[in-house]
This record gives structure tokens, C-alpha cells and sequence, in this order.
């Protein structure tokens, strides 16, 4: 018999060694069986279709993304990925989707550039996009590529600012809308080449690029996927793009930053976001497949052939991006003075 005193009581109170050795036993089969049940659940993840959301419509980058992506993905896991279009609001109503989503693994979000430059726009947002959502990997960067018309006469980014300084406020430059990546990426350049050209919004890419092709607007941060058949064709000529590396569907085309502004970087990123709490198991296991997935030689030759490069890497890779690009258009939001609205 052993005895010991209750925590609360004092009582001295007396059991016996062998009820205390079967507890034991017993705990130790709980044990077992709940890591048995772990692994179990781990290793049947997943027994179900996943759900992967984009916030653009279909026949967008991020949508285009998110489907070569997802066929290869599904083949890994056994279960097939479906891409499921949530657009409006620069991603916000498929942000906030995901987000109050269950932390189960089968909904996932595609987030984007756009996300950072709302999380660094200031605004009441009903969600954080970098506490309330568990980064997976990212996956894939669409450059911008400046572009000009002809026209114009520069065929260097150092000629282009040197145009502006020489023409202060003259020089126009087109873009998508408010608050996308072409147009900070324009008040970006603006910034650090101290420039001043001044931002013409369109609403959506093709409306923009029509009217740089016409040379009504000269100057366009163009997505790579919309300019390089007209860069091909010679009716726009390019002087840089925007990523921090050449991009693999223009690698002849220098970027901005070796072109003079150092450390200037902007694109149109891709990433794989699923809801708060997921566990760690999942998570792992998502990034494994995601990554495999990438390193396809068809999904890779797929995207490529869209203007889109591959990237991919770890869960901490994709949190520390997230955290630097929201930094960065906050600080430029606030320095430049760029409407959003």
C-alpha cells in the first residue's frame, strides 16, 4: 500500500501498489493508441476533395496559377484540388472566406501581392492576413515589365528617367487601376529615381495596355503574361523587368535594379495560405506536395509558357515574404501619396 495526502483536504489516504501499477498500464495503452490515431489521421490526410480559392476571376493570372498548380497537386495527394473563383475587392471576399474557413486542410487561399498592399493600405480589414492565416509556400511571381511605345525614343531605364527630370510631369504612365502592383510599382520608380510621372488607372490590364500600343499613354509596369507577345512583335519595346531576378520568359530583359535603381523589386506573387490552427502535420504535408508539384517539368514548361515563373520553398520562407512586402507598400503608400481608391 502507498499512501500520499490529498492536494486539497490533506487527508492521508491509502492505495494500492497494483491498482496504481494497472492505471499505468492502462495510460500507457492511451497513449499508444493516440499516437496510433495521429499518425493515422496524418498519414490519411487527405480522404476528400480540397478547395483552393482565389480571389480574381477565371482567366487571371492568379486563376491560371492556381489551376496548372492544382491538377499536378491533386495527382500527388490522391484527392482532387478545385479552384474556386471568389473575386471582388482585391481579394478581400476571398481572404475573409478562407479565413473564417475550418482549419482542416481543405480550404486553402491563393494569396497575392494584392493582399500585402491591402494589409499595408491601413484600412479596417475583418481579418489580419498575416495572424489569421497559416503560410504553405509560395508558389509562383509574375514580373512586371516596363514598357514603352516607340515612340517615345528611350531604350534604357537610365534614358527614361533621364526623360523625366529633363520633363517634369509630362511623362504619363498607365496601369491596371488603383492599388495593383503596375501602378505602385510606377510609384515606386517614381520614388527612387525621383521622378514624378504621373499615374493613369484603367480598369483591368488589356484596356491599359490598348492604349500604350496606340501611344496615348507611353509608359506601362506592364505583367509580363500581357506584354511580352507585343514586345515580341516590336510594337512595345521593353527596358526592364520589375522582379528581383531576370525573369525565364524574358531572360535577356534586364531588371530595374540592374538597370541603376538598386534594390528596387515588384511583382505579382502567388501563394498558399490555409486558415489559423492547421496542424503542423498538414501543414508539412502540404508543403511537401505543393513543392513536388512545382518541380514538374510540365506544370513548370505550363507556366513559364504563360510569362510566370516557379518558386516555391518553406512555410518560413513564405511568412518572412509576406511580412516584407506588406512593409514595403506601406512605407511607399505613405511616402508617395498613392490613392487606392
Amino acid at each position: 500500500m502507498v499512501e500520499y495526502s490529498h492536494p486539497i483536504q490533506g487527508t492521508k489516504l491509502k492505495r494500492s501498489t497494483n491498482n496504481s501499477k494497472a492505471c499505468q498500464a492502462l495510460l500507457a495503452v492511451f497513449f499508444i493508441m493516440s499516437g496510433a490515431l495521429a499518425f493515422a489521421a496524418e498519414v490519411s490526410f487527405p480522404t476528400r476533395p480540397l478547395k483552393l480559392v482565389v480571389g480574381f476571376p477565371s482567366g487571371s493570372s492568379a486563376d491560371v496559377t492556381a489551376r496548372i498548380v492544382a491538377k499536378r497537386l491533386g495527382e500527388l495527394l490522391g484527392q482532387a484540388v478545385v479552384v474556386d473563383n471568389k473575386p471582388g475587392a482585391s481579394s478581400n471576399i476571398a481572404t475573409e472566406f478562407v479565413v473564417r474557413s475550418a482549419p482542416d486542410g481543405y480550404t486553402l487561399l491563393v494569396g497575392s501581392v494584392a493582399n500585402t498592399i491591402n494589409s499595408g493600405m491601413g484600412k479596417n480589414l475583418p481579418f489580419n492576413f498575416s495572424s489569421d492565416l497559416s503560410p504553405i509556400a509560395l508558389i509562383t511571381n509574375l514580373p512586371n515589365i516596363l514598357v514603352v511605345h516607340p515612340s517615345l525614343g528611350v531604350s534604357s531605364v537610365q534614358e527614361l528617367i533621364a526623360l523625366g527630370k529633363a520633363k517634369p510631369n509630362l511623362l504619363n504612365y498607365a496601369s491596371s487601376g488603383n492599388g495593383t502592383s503596375p501602378h505602385l510599382s510606377g510609384e515606386l520608380f517614381n520614388l527612387m529615381a525621383n521622378i514624378k510621372m504621373t499615374h493613369v488607372p484603367y480598369k483591368g490590364s488589356s484596356q491599359a495596355i490598348s492604349d500604350v500600343l496606340s501611344g496615348l499613354v507611353p509608359v506601362m509596369f506592364s505583367p509580363a503574361s500581357t506584354a511580352i507577345a507585343h514586345i515580341n512583335s516590336g510594337s512595345l519595346k521593353a527596358l526592364a523587368v520589375t522582379s528581383a531576378q531576370r525573369s525565364g520568359v524574358a531572360p535577356k530583359i534586364p531588371t530595374v535594379s540592374e538597370s541603376g535603381l538598386n534594390g528596387y523589386e515588384t511583382s505579382v506573387w502567388f501563394g498558399i495560405l490555409a486558415p489559423i490552427g492547421l496542424p503542423k502535420d498538414i501543414l508539412d504535408k502540404l508543403n511537401a506536395n505543393i513543392n513536388l508539384a512545382l518541380q514538374s517539368s510540365e506544370v513548370r514548361s505550363q507556366l513559364l509558357a504563360q510569362g510566370i515563373d516557379v518558386l516555391g520553398g518553406s512555410k518560413e520562407d513564405l511568412a518572412k515574404y509576406i511580412q516584407t512586402e506588406t512593409d514595403k507598400w506601406e512605407k511607399l503608400i505613405k511616402l508617395s501619396g498613392a490613392k487606392m481608391d
